[in-house]
């Protein structure tokens, strides 16, 4: 009954419990962790991207990563898609921008997803996630192209996969 209300003050006020750590990494030198997010705490997710006015939210299905010290400080989502995921949500609280923690959260993430990863971004921030292993394609699952013409309409986007992982005609039958 005490964890119950514990867990539920935890979600109230978007703070991650320190009595219930997750697996994953941890930046020593900062006490900043990278792990999956766990299914319970996902209104956290929710919160953070509120907080920061962006219209982000956490998909049905998705494997929510995040870095966090006491509080979340940046965010993923990987959502299954056909033969591999779908990465979308990224996000850093603006005031730990300039530190390193999306590379290192990303690179984290894809370390432990199986099968390629796909993403759309703006074309000013295809040259972070080259670095992160990421390279264009036009070779997407029949779902993502579809989404990325429908979001094409309204807003420049670049599609990237992550490389060293096959693309989707890699994996047809």
């Amino acid at each position: 009954m005490v964890q119950e209300r514990e867990q539920a003050s935890t979600i109230r006020s978007n703070r991650i419990g320190e009595s219930s750590p997750r697996p994953g990494t941890s930046d020593a030198a900062n006490d900043i962790r990278y792990e999956p997010l766990a299914p319970e705490l996902r209104p956290l997710l929710d919160k953070f991207y509120r907080a920061h006015r962006s219209p982000m939210r956490v998909p049905a299905g998705a494997q929510s990563w995040v870095a966090r010290h006491r509080e979340i400080l940046a965010a993923l989502n990987l959502s299954p898609v056909e033969h591999g995921y779908w990465l979308s949500g990224l996000l850093v609280a603006p005031e730990q921008r300039r530190r390193g923690l999306a590379g290192h959260l990303l690179e984290q993430a894809l370390a432990r997803t199986p099968g390629p990863v796909w993403l759309f971004c703006h074309p000013d921030l295809a040259d972070f996630y080259r670095r992160a292993g990421f390279m264009p394609t036009t070779d997407l699952p029949q779902p993502l192209a579809e989404r990325l013409a429908r979001y094409r309409r309204h807003k420049a986007l670049v599609a990237l996969a992550h490389a060293g992982q096959s693309t989707a005609s890699d994996l047809a039958p």
